[in-house]
């Protein structure tokens, strides 16, 4: 399974559901990293992704995007393979 990384802030409730879905989804650990408590690492979040809000999800090289794209990917079956290491799922 390949590396989960996600921005996130302590209480941004789409943080906390991607963080659910992707456990359901057997995902044992997530790098997590707090922009909150990093404020530098918002700004290389948003140079790397183009985006200022959270959480922004990499599953390996992959930049899902957010909550809403996550469930996205979901719903269209393309989370899976993704998870599963598939080069270019999304």
């Amino acid at each position: 399974m390949p590396t989960v990384k996600m921005y996130t802030t302590a209480v941004c409730p789409y943080c906390i559901r991607a963080k659910q879905i992707l456990k359901a989804k057997g995902v044992d650990a997530i790098e997590e990293i707090r922009v909150d408590m990093q404020p530098d690492q918002r700004l290389e979040m948003m140079q790397i992704t183009g985006r200022r809000t959270v959480p922004q999800i990499f599953i390996g090289d992959t930049h899902v995007g957010g909550c809403d794209d996550l469930m996205a990917l979901e719903r269209a079956g393309r989370l899976d393979p993704l998870l599963a290491g598939a080069s270019r799922a999304a």
